[in-house]
């Protein structure tokens, strides 16, 4: 076997359990099911594929000859950028204990002891490979034990770690230590990338291909036969987090390649057409073949050209002055009886089931350590009321209204609990982020109100398909009385509006999501009468150190919050001390061509931008006809602008065309972070990943 402490390969998850306790610790031997890191590679008959990790007891029994000792964690590995929540086993655990990952000590603030035995921590950054888990209580050396090879840091992480079945992701696999080139291959859940770009030593670019729900290993192999194997770093999920599809390559000379998939099932869409050029009678025209590929080799493509792709049965997508060689299109299937075969109808996805679920108890720390404290920082109830608190997940977006729990999940001040007060929840496969939210409801009232006045989180817990993830213990430590003022400079409405500010403040758990608040949301109408208040807020410090407040401003049209709209989407703070101020709105757009209300010939689009408004990164027109059965996506660089694209009469519907009649063009006008349209995303063409934006509706006719 290859010296794991100077190589970073060969990370298998069911490793790290063998390895150490062949070597002197604090115990006598290995417990009873606990085992080591082995050289088996991804062929190996323990690890499944379709199904996740083989179930592993990281609770044996606690021996009783020393009165100090570190036996085991769990999980047993994790990204080396650390975050992950780590349950320790041992003896002699107390409020005054430290703990080592390898030679870095742990954040006492992010550590629970839950009973002598029993320890919560954060796990800190480390370097790829397996580490000694030492504690100490407080600073006397006669009771330090350590356990060789207790924890291990995963060699390589993907991220984003989880994406939908039908595949097309694209994620960056992130290496330590490791030396990537030209001839190294990445396989998902035993599969091939259907793309790779190596952009580095420890850095790839990889496209997810098509898999089954669960958590699925990553493996990388540098071509020397030793691959870097982790079972569960990523994690096929019903999701549309839109890290998918796009453009990317080099800059167009001759040669282009065009991939065409359908985006709920990943299946390639044979015979769809690819346009190539603005004019349909001068444009290069091809059908993709049974591969959903197909190429063009053309000296005429010297420069950004307009790439069209139209299905029958299928949206059609636009992508205008394309400067690369390679377009990736993932396109939505039309549900229509027109589109009916053989009695069945077309295939729209689904939501396959992955998931598992996590058991835990939300815990107050009293004076008395193990033992269960009372609501110290949640007001005593008034008649009609109660205390109550709810357990949610981490959302992905960051403007959704709070929306409480049914009461009948909610956990009581008398819900039994060893340590704290028990919950239980539902849960996708992956690593995951909650928070719990404890205050004062109404009994009498429909609906109840709720107040939040204290917080709690835990981040990095691993969940496995099919199984509860046991004894997550969160601490409700924060109390939300902190205040962030918000100083909105808002556009210049049109005739159709804006007509008022929709303000949104959340929290930003790194990159496992969003909290969402009570005191979350303010609607004032226009003007404003001054800085827009937000009170009920955590404080981002202990168990929320490394949080962020996360800010959106949206002046919108009516009671539905509606366009016309600008929106500024995304501004980070971590402290409340000073009015925030948010400007930089686009402005919202005008469609010049076609007229609003007139017919449209189906190949010109004009659009110009609010005066004042700041500059636009991205175009996007949502062409939608036949009821909204059909839209076709024109994405156009830069703002305001005059373009032309295929006149797809020719294709008529089903066959790739918009069916004739009412059609209602919305207009976006985007800002995005770290934008470069030759590596345009899906997400970069949908509001959740603009950071700043303006969109109107209008309506025509073909």
């Amino acid at each position: 076997m290859r010296d794991l402490q100077a190589s970073p390969r060969k990370f298998v998850l069911r490793g790290f359990l063998l390895l150490a306790l062949t070597a002197s610790a604090c115990i006598a031997g290995a417990p009873e099911g606990i085992r080591r890191q082995t050289d088996g590679d991804e062929e190996d008959p323990l690890i499944n594929f379709d199904g996740g990790v083989p179930p592993i007891d990281a609770a044996p029994d606690i021996p009783n000859a020393d009165p100090y000792a570190v036996i085991g964690a769990d999980p047993t590995h994790g990204p080396f950028t650390g975050g992950q929540r780590v349950l320790l086993r041992g003896n002699g655990f107390a409020a005054a204990t430290r703990v080592w990952f390898g030679e870095v000590e742990a954040d006492t603030s992010t550590m629970l002891p839950i009973d002598p035995t029993r320890l919560q921590i954060v796990a800190p950054k480390g370097s790829a490979g397996p580490v000694t888990l030492t504690v100490q209580k407080g600073d006397d050396e006669s009771t330090r034990r350590s356990l060789p090879g207790g924890y291990a840091y995963d060699a390589l992480y993907a991220a984003p770690s989880s994406g939908p079945v039908a595949g097309g992701t694209v994620v960056e696999i992130a290496g330590d230590g490791t030396s990537w080139g030209p001839g190294t291959v990445v396989k998902i859940g035993g599969k091939p990338c259907t793309t790779q770009t190596v952009n580095g030593p420890t850095s790839i670019t990889c496209t997810v291909p098509k898999g089954t729900p669960g958590a699925k290993p990553v493996a990388v192999d540098a071509g020397d036969g030793q691959p870097i194997v982790v079972l569960d770093a990523y994690t096929y999920e019903d999701s549309t987090n839109g890290f998918k599809g796009g453009l990317s390559g080099d800059l167009l000379a001759g040669k282009l390649k065009v991939l065409v998939y359908n985006n709920f099932t990943g299946d390639p869409i044979p015979g769809a057409h690819v346009i190539v050029g603005s004019s349909l009678p001068s444009a290069l025209v091809k059908q993709v073949d049974s591969t959903g590929v197909t190429l063009f080799d053309d000296p005429s493509l010297s420069g950004p050209r307009t790439v069209t792709i139209a299905a029958k049965c299928h949206s059609p997508i636009s992508f205008v002055d394309v400067p690369v060689d390679t377009v990736t299109v993932y396109l939505d299937p039309v549900l229509s009886p027109a589109c009916v075969a053989d009695g069945d109808p077309p295939p729209v996805g689904g939501k396959p089931g992955a998931g598992g679920g996590i058991r835990g108890e939300l815990v107050w720390t009293g004076n008395v350590e193990f033992k269960k404290s009372p609501w110290i920082n949640v007001p005593a109830p008034a008649p009609g009321e109660r205390q109550a608190a709810y357990v949610f997940h981490a959302t992905q977006d960051p403007t959704a209204s709070f929306q409480l729990p049914h009461p009948s999940t909610a956990i009581l001040p008398d819900t039994p609990g060893e340590l704290g007060y028990q919950f239980q929840l539902g849960s996708s496969a992956g690593n995951r982020a909650l928070y719990a939210l404890a205050g004062v409801e109404t009994t009498n009232t429909v609906p109840t109100k709720f107040t939040a006045y204290a917080m709690g989180m835990v981040q990095g817990v691993s969940v496995q398909p099919g199984v509860f993830t046991e004894q997550v213990y969160i601490v409700m430590d924060r109390s939300l009385d902190q205040a962030l003022t918000m100083n909105v400079t808002p556009p210049a409405p049109g005739p159709k509006g804006p007509d008022r500010v929709r303000a949104t403040v959340s929290v930003m758990l790194g990159n496992d999501g969003y909290a969402i608040l009570p005191a979350g949301v303010k609607t004032p109408l226009l003007p404003l009468a001054g800085p827009i208040p937000f009170v009920g807020l955590p404080a981002l410090d202990g168990s929320l150190f490394g949080a962020t407040y996360h800010s959106t401003a949206r002046a919108v049209t009516g009671a539905q919050a509606s366009a016309p709209m600008s929106v500024v989407g995304r501004l980070l703070s971590t402290s409340t001390a000073e009015g925030l101020v948010v400007e930089g709105f686009v402005g919202v757009p005008t469609l010049n061509t076609p007229v609003s209300g007139a017919a449209w010939d189906g190949r010109h689009l004009a659009t110009t931008f609010g005066a004042g408004g700041s500059a636009i990164d991205l175009s996007v027109y949502d062409i939608a006809s036949g009821g909204g059965l059909i839209r076709w996506t024109v994405v156009v660089p830069k703002g305001s602008h005059a373009v032309e694209v295929p006149d797809l009469s020719g294709f008529p519907f089903p066959s790739g065309g918009l069916p004739g009649g009412p059609v209602t063009i919305g207009v976006y006008g985007a800002r995005v972070e770290k934008f470069s349209y030759g590596a345009l995303r899906y997400r970069d063409i949908r509001p959740s990943g603009m950071s700043a934006y303006a969109l109107d509706y209008f309506n025509v006719f073909l």
